[in-house]
């Protein structure tokens, strides 16, 4: 008897999920791990968005809300398009789910039929393929190189669409590598999907906040309006609000398949916990001064990364243009002999060596779609940054040439 279900076959458990994991077991046994897996800030929640909770909750806001979300915050989320980024949208093309990876789930659970591709530039989040393939489709991996910026081109993107592409999944600025797109190049690839009018985009746009060396952000939806209405824009209050455990994300898109998506969200989950979306709704329209603090951080800790992998031979990262994490190139390391003996055949090797030997946890790149690469989480304190790495600085010269 078997209880699980055919489609999850080819389904992989979440890889910054399963490194932190490693991490943890590894440090259960005494060992002092730094778990740069996972991607969340290391700040506290604004209080005046806890408190913003708590209220609620005092008041008796503990019951259902409608599967979309309040009113109240499905027009804060409205407001915050028209102000940030200079959109248009009604509250009914607005809705609220548990975190910006469920708004994914759900777009794809009301729009995939079986053998429906998805187009996902690679190095890629983790879930995007994973997602796909649950529910029927297809993935489609487009390689965007480090030459490129891990950037999607105009060409490579014609190349990858077929009469089956359903969405084309964008990220900017992008996890793992960071990459941020230019209005001119968001408008190239808008004049090839203009060319292909069964192609939904959905564009996240969850670290729009987080963009370093003073780029400016511009939405998918902003850069190209012509294609409003097949244009799904996701974000959410994780990253921006140091919120990732209070789960809400918000999407913006055509009312029909706002609609569809708030049909999926109704017979699964109900409905965001309504304190939470109170919390939400501080965080929009409350102070915003945390926001310029956070990323006044996460742009010192990068710099504090780059400087360090660049003294490190074997190991290359091209600085991150945003997000809180480094893509970290490995090639220089694989064929080398460890201490005890083993060759680092592949990207996995050096992740498992880094975290056994140098007790840093990382991500490989094989689960973001682009080898050899290894990603690291620079979202924690500059003092935890710097000994992490000094420890995978002490553990790649520890390496040797095979024989």
């Amino acid at each position: 008897m078997s209880y699980v279900a055919g489609r999850l076959a080819a389904v992989k458990p979440s890889a910054s999920m399963a490194a932190s994991m490693a991490a943890k077991a590894l440090r259960a046994t005494g060992v002092d791990v730094i778990d740069l897996g996972l991607g969340e800030p290391d700040f506290p929640t604004p209080p005046h968005i806890a408190e913003a909770a708590h209220a609620a909750a005092l008041r008796g806001e503990t019951l259902y809300t409608a599967s979309p979300g309040t009113p109240a915050l499905r027009a804060a989320v409205a407001e915050k398009f028209r102000r940030e980024n200079g959109l248009d949208y009604g509250p009914d093309d607005i809705v609220v789910a548990n975190g910006a990876k469920q708004i994914i789930f759900n777009a794809l659970m009301a729009t995939l039929n079986d053998g429906d591709e998805v187009i996902t530039p690679a190095p890629y989040f983790v879930s995007y393929p994973e997602m796909t393939k649950l529910l029927g489709g297809v993935p489609v991996t487009a390689v965007c190189s480090a030459e490129a910026g891990f950037r999607l081109t105009p060409e490579i993107l014609e190349a990858a669409i077929t009469p089956k592409t359903k969405w084309l999944f964008l990220n900017a600025p992008g996890n793992p590598s960071g990459a941020v797109y230019s209005l001119a190049e968001m408008q190239a690839l808008g004049a090839v999907l203009a060319r292909h009018p069964q192609v939904l985009i959905l564009s996240d746009e969850i670290y729009e906040h987080i963009l370093f060396d003073g780029r400016a952000f511009v939405s998918f939806g902003k850069a190209c309006p012509e294609l409003k209405d097949r244009t799904l824009i996701v974000n959410g209050v994780a990253k921006a609000y140091a919120m990732t455990g209070w789960r809400v994300g918000y999407a913006a898109g055509p009312a029909p398949l706002i609609k569809a998506m708030a049909t999926v969200q109704s017979q699964s989950c109900t409905s965001v916990a309504a304190p939470m979306q109170a919390a939400a709704l501080a965080a929009l329209t409350g102070p915003q001064d945390c926001i310029a603090t956070f990323k006044a951080a996460f742009e010192r800790r990068r710099d504090l990364v780059v400087a360090g992998i660049a003294k490190i031979p074997g190991l290359t990262l091209p600085p991150p243009e945003g997000a809180f994490y480094a893509f970290i190139g490995c090639g220089g390391l694989i064929g080398k002999r460890t201490p005890k003996g083993t060759i680092l055949s592949d990207e996995a090797a050096v992740v498992a060596y880094l975290l056994a030997e140098g007790h840093v946890s990382s991500v490989p790149g094989a689960a973001f779609g682009l080898s050899p690469f290894f990603r690291i989480s620079t979202a924690t304190s500059d003092a935890v940054l710097t000994e992490a790495i000094a420890r995978i600085a002490r553990a790649v010269a520890a390496l040797s040439e095979a024989k």
